[in-house]
């Protein structure tokens, strides 16, 4: 079967700085993938190189076989993948439903989630769906930035620290969506700093350094595996 994503010898820079350095990273199709790694080790930088927003780039970047890695942005994109990025990017003005209304769907893809699912899956968001993006708190204006990507049609998720800074409650709803996703059949990689967040979703880790893997292990490692991973992340 064709990975969901495969990326080999992967380098990348901003401007002159060399940030990664010979990734390799396999991601099947239905599988919870988590990226570990300090501030700065390279997690994000990965993210954005698979979809085109660092500098140059070389090496292979496979997205369901198709070689990714000279297309622009938006072509990637319409390759199934959606992009969460850490800043979530919400229009501030418009409401939590247009923001919804936004997204195209991707030609030839399959049909994203509809407004009704999205709504099921986030019923925080029907509450609000005519509140402006300013009015949400963090955990609403997260559950957005996920949801407008799920209207899309991707099946490849990409999600940058959804976690951080928000409140345990909001955060077990996100492990829900993330489980919920994963019986879908969505793919998702995820970068994330709150272990305990993301240990009991993944079904395996890379764990980044230096813009380097530097380890790799399947969730049923995990516990073997937790002293390097407290050398390595302090964790």
């Amino acid at each position: 079967m064709t990975a969901a994503l495969e990326i080999s010898h992967l380098q990348a820079w901003y401007g002159e700085s060399h940030i990664l350095h010979n990734v390799n990273l396999l991601v099947n199709k239905g599988e919870v993938v988590t990226l570990l790694g300090r501030n700065g080790a390279g997690r994000t930088t990965t993210l954005r190189a698979i979809m085109g927003l660092t500098g140059a780039r070389t090496g292979s970047i496979k997205v369901n076989g198709v070689e990714a890695i000279g297309l622009p942005t938006h072509k990637i994109a319409h390759l199934g993948i959606g992009y969460c990025p850490e800043e979530r990017g919400i229009f501030s003005s418009l409401s939590t439903e247009e923001n919804l209304m936004l997204p195209p769907q991707l030609a030839g893809g399959d049909a994203g989630m509809s407004v009704a699912e999205i709504y099921e899956m986030f019923p925080n968001l029907l509450e609000r769906r005519h509140s402006p993006g300013t009015r949400l708190s963090g955990g609403e204006q997260q559950m957005l930035a996920v949801a407008r990507i799920l209207r899309t049609g991707a099946r490849l998720l990409l999600l940058d620290e959804i976690s951080e800074g928000l409140a345990p409650v909001i955060v077990q709803g996100l492990a829900r969506m993330i489980t919920t996703l994963k019986a879908k059949g969505y793919t998702i990689v995820m970068v994330e700093q709150n272990f305990r967040f993301a240990a009991p979703l993944a079904d395996r880790f890379y764990v980044v350094e230096h813009g380097q893997i530097v380890e790799t292990f399947a969730s049923s490692e995990l516990s073997a595996k937790m002293p390097v991973l407290t050398e390595l992340l302090g964790v």
